[in-house]
This record gives C-alpha cells, structure tokens and sequence, in this order.
C-alpha cells in the first residue's frame, strides 16, 4: 500500500526555516502539524460509529506512539533523528477505545478466544475502517492547510527572531 502526493514550494520553506535555531523549528513544525492535522482526527472521530463511543473520545493527535509501536518504529527511523512526526488515531493512553482501534479498523479472522471465554469459537469481525477513509477525504486539504500554517509559522517564528536579536544587540 503506497500514497502518493507532490507539494510545491518546500524550497522556500526549507530556507526560511534555516533562519530559525533548531529548537524553535522543531517548534513550529510541531504546531502546524497538529493544527493541520485537527480536521483529519475530527472526520475520523465522525466515521466511528457512535456505539464505539470510547474508540470515538480515544482518537487524538500526538507525537507519541505506546511502548511497542515506538520500538518498531525507533527499528525503522532510527538514523532520523531532526525529524518532526505527528501520529493521528486511536490512543492507549485514553481508554480501551483505543486498544481496539486497529480491530475495528481491519476486522478480526475467527479464532478460538482465550481469557474467560477460553476455547469458545469467535466468527471474526467485518473490518469497519474509520481512519483510511478519513485520511482519502482529507489528505489533499490537510497538505494544503500544512502548506499555508507552514507559511504563516515560519514567518512569525523569524520576525520573532529578528526583534529578539535586534534587542540583543541594542543592549550591547
């Protein structure tokens, strides 16, 4: 499974962030990725079905992935260490909605159940996807709205910078 997407101007946008420390980038990536990224999580929040109320509440946006998913991904990125990520969809840290997030998105085969059912036959479930379909609806409007956050962010963050400097310097 791949996506595929083209973004136009990144080289403008590279070089005003080079006018920032690191630190004060890292910054502005990370607040225009969660903005941008709000209306992707509220149209999955919208697709759950209202029964899977605690999937609903559990979908969030963050820059934190639970315990097995960090070290699988630590595996992948390891050499990757300037980047900024953010991560959208269900989140362990809020409830049990969000541990079965990844079950209700792809479905279950049948399977014998373990636990307090031990040895009962589970027919499977049908996959219901919620954050695929949010991610086809938005992906070209969320790049768009990164784009233009992005923009704005980055000039904010260097005129914030220039006032600093030009302070600095004027004490001498």
């Amino acid at each position: 499974m791949s996506v595929s997407f083209k973004i136009e101007g990144l080289r403008d946008l590279d070089a005003q962030l080079e006018k920032l420390s690191k630190s004060a980038g890292k910054g502005v990536l990370r607040r225009t990725l969660r903005d941008a990224a709000e209306p992707l999580a509220e149209k999955a929040r919208a697709i759950v079905r209202k029964k899977k109320r605690a999937l609903e509440k559990s979908i969030t946006i963050s820059t934190k992935l639970d315990e097995r998913q960090g070290r699988m991904h630590r595996r992948m990125f390891r050499d990757d260490k300037a980047s900024v990520e953010m991560f959208v969809g269900p989140s362990y840290e809020l409830g049990d909605g969000g541990r079965h997030g990844h079950l209700v998105e792809f479905g279950t085969a049948p399977h014998i159940v373990g636990g307090v059912f031990k040895g009962a036959r589970h027919p499977g479930t049908a996959p219901q996807p919620f954050m695929r379909p949010a991610w086809d609806a938005d992906q070209q409007q969320m790049l768009e709205r990164l784009k233009a956050k992005l923009w704005d962010e980055i000039q904010k963050s260097v005129a914030r910078a220039e006032r600093k400097a030009a302070r600095r310097a004027a004490k001498g």
